[in-house]
This record gives C-alpha cells, structure tokens and sequence, in this order.
C-alpha cells in the first residue's frame, strides 16, 4: 500500500515582475504612489501534481528555469504557491542554497548549533552529535573560525554534514553534491544512501544523470513550468538526453 509523504495537488507559482528600470527605492515608492508600476507576471510553476510515496527517492529534473528551484522552495515550506495543495507528512531538512540558515560571523561549531536549531533540533541532541557532524565535515581546525572565511566546498561540507547527521524524515537536496572536491562527493552519496537505505525521503536536483541514474527511484522532468515526464528513472532520464 503507497504511503504519501509528500502529495502536490495542482500546484502553481507566479511573480509579478516590474518592468520599469528603477534604479533606486525612492524612485521606485516614488513611482508606485503615483500607481505608475507596470508589472508582468512570470508563471514559474503551472498545474503541477505528483507525490512522493515515504522512503521513496525522486530525482527532479530539467534546463536552468525550469521551475525545479522553486518548487522545491514550495515543498519545504519557504515560498507559498499562488495556487493548488501541498502536504507534507514529516519533518523537512532543506539544503536549497549555499550557506542558507547559517550566520557568516559565527564560527562553524557555532553554526552547527543555529543550523540545528532552525531545523528543529534541540540542543542535547546536537551536542550527542556534535563530534560526528565536526568528523563527517572534514573541516578539522575550521570548525573554529567564522564561516565568513570558508570557501563554498567548506560551507558544502558543513551544511550537508549538519543535514546527514540529524537524520531527517525528508532530505530536499538541489545540486548539494556538485561542490567541493571528488572524494567529499563521493563520501555525501554514500551518505546519502545510507540515509535512503534507513527510511530517509529525498528529493534531488541535479544536473548530474549519472547521479540521478543511480540514486533515485523516479524521476520528474520540468520543463518551462510544466511536468514534460514523470516515471522510471531510466526511461525519463534516456528521453531526457535524447
């Protein structure tokens, strides 16, 4: 029997989009008192519908603004759609953008802590997992110094560190192991299928076939807003790169 840990229901997602050139706030609350803002919408995200069946790992795929970012924002609960359902039966460990929910002037301990904080966790349970995140990064002596000074495979290493190591019910991963050297890359996908392995549902966006070929159960294709094809992993990734 399917069990829906994620279901979408008809989902769509548009911005207004100001056509002026305004290159300052006054002349833009200048120009929207006296309502001569011109706006066109962007529809980002258009009738979408699926869901995601729990312990289930689904591979999201599709060209830059093919609206796999935003819905993912949707999913986890940071953008609210303009239309449609979404229900999610879990708690949600997001690693979306580089560096998001960690504060650049604290040290990288410090940031574990925060980072665990805001996911939900509470402080006793981050401090039994503290020596095991701190080992996972590989960030050694960093671990100490403001993240301000880390480069973007240093702040890969410790936001996925933090996500593998809390065991989420739900992992939403966009283009997480597509920073950093090969051999942490290597370690994160073994990771990550031992986190699949122990129950752990994943949404992956990658540019990656091979990695969407090799860890995920299905696989969602966005094209332009819309799902183009949605199925077996094989069959959508084959047309895919036709």
């Amino acid at each position: 029997m399917n069990d829906p840990i994620i279901e979408i229901q008809d989902v769509s997602m548009r911005f207004r989009l100001s056509n002026d050139r305004i290159s300052s706030l006054k002349e833009f609350v200048t120009t929207a008192l006296r309502g001569k803002l011109i706006y066109k919408e962007f529809e980002a995200l258009k009738h979408i519908s699926f869901s995601v069946d729990r312990g289930e790992t689904v591979g999201i795929i599709g060209r830059n603004g093919s609206g796999k970012s935003t819905l993912l924002k949707i999913i986890s609960g940071i953008m609210k759609p303009t239309s449609g359902n979404v229900t999610v039966k879990g708690n949600v460990v997001p690693m979306l953008e580089l560096g998001s929910g960690f504060d650049m002037d604290l040290s990288g301990s410090e940031n574990i802590f925060l980072n665990g904080a805001i996911l939900g966790y509470a402080e006793e349970f981050l401090k039994e997992k503290f020596d095991e995140i701190v080992a996972f990064s590989e960030l050694g002596e960093f671990i100490n110094i403001p993240i301000r000074n880390y480069s973007s495979g240093m702040l890969m290493r410790l936001a996925f560190s933090v996500a593998a190591m809390v065991e989420p019910e739900i992992l939403i991963a966009d283009e997480i192991l597509a920073v950093g050297d090969e051999a942490f890359q290597y370690k994160s996908l073994a990771r990550m299928k031992e986190m699949m392995s122990g129950g752990t549902t994943v949404l992956l966006v990658s540019h990656s076939m091979e990695q969407i070929r090799e860890v995920c159960d299905k696989v969602i294709w966005l094209n332009y807003g819309k799902i183009k094809m949605m199925g077996e992993t094989s069959k959508v990734c084959d047309q895919y790169e036709l």
